[in-house]
């Protein structure tokens, strides 16, 4: 498939990817949000998850080199009414460092969401720049009366959005996000993890979000 003048192929990921993926992630958010990374192991518990929906789980390729990935998790809302609103999250999502800012990773979100849309997601909650994701369609969730879960009234929320796959998803809709258990990993499990990928030092950074 083609997006202007790059060329690229998305398809599904599979096991004898495994490996090239969970390094792509390791080095794509390496000392961003924290010191280290912990996106690389999400990959490696969140795969034989329940939740974790195996026909969304794309990576995108160039010339025989995967340059992208992205993955979807199902999850609900808690609405105020007592029902519980089924939808999905995102991600890790990531592209190559060295392909960052060309338009691939648009290029791979937008496709996901449409696949993801043809697999019956009604709308998508997830943590996020808007700066980026906006240009996606996605809104803070706020703006739906979606409020994430252990954040205080009047906290900034501006990383928490959501889009509506199917137009009218959420009418009537307002209620509480809770990022999914699988999501949550022990430090020391990643930490042990990452001892079979190659050395890199961890820095603490301006801007990161967990300094732990």
């Amino acid at each position: 498939m083609k997006n202007t003048d790059l060329t690229y192929i998305i398809r599904p990921e599979t096991p004898a990817d495994y490996a090239e993926v969970e390094n792509l992630v390791r080095e794509s958010f390496w000392n961003v949000y924290r010191p280290g990374a912990l996106e690389h192991y999400l990959m490696h518990v969140v795969r034989p998850h329940p939740d974790f929906v195996k026909e969304l789980d794309f990576v995108m390729e160039q010339n025989g080199r995967i340059i992208g990935q992205n993955i979807f998790v199902r999850a609900v809302i808690k609405a105020d009414d007592g029902r519980d609103v089924p939808i999905m999250t995102m991600g890790p999502i990531c592209v190559a460092d060295d392909l960052k800012r060309q338009g691939y990773g648009k290029a791979l979100l937008d496709y996901s969401l449409e696949k993801a849309k043809e697999a019956g997601c009604g709308a998508l909650c997830f943590e996020g720049n808007i700066g980026f994701y906006g240009k996606s369609g996605f809104r803070y969730a706020s703006e739906f009366g979606i409020r994430y879960h252990g954040l205080p009234e009047g906290a900034d929320a501006s990383f928490f959005l959501c889009r509506e796959l199917v137009p009218g998803y959420l009418d009537g809709v307002t209620g509480e996000y809770a990022t999914p258990e699988v999501y949550l990993v022990d430090r020391a499990a990643v930490d042990e993890f990452d001892k079979q990928f190659p050395y890199r030092e961890k820095l603490r950074l301006p801007g990161q979000l967990d300094k732990g």
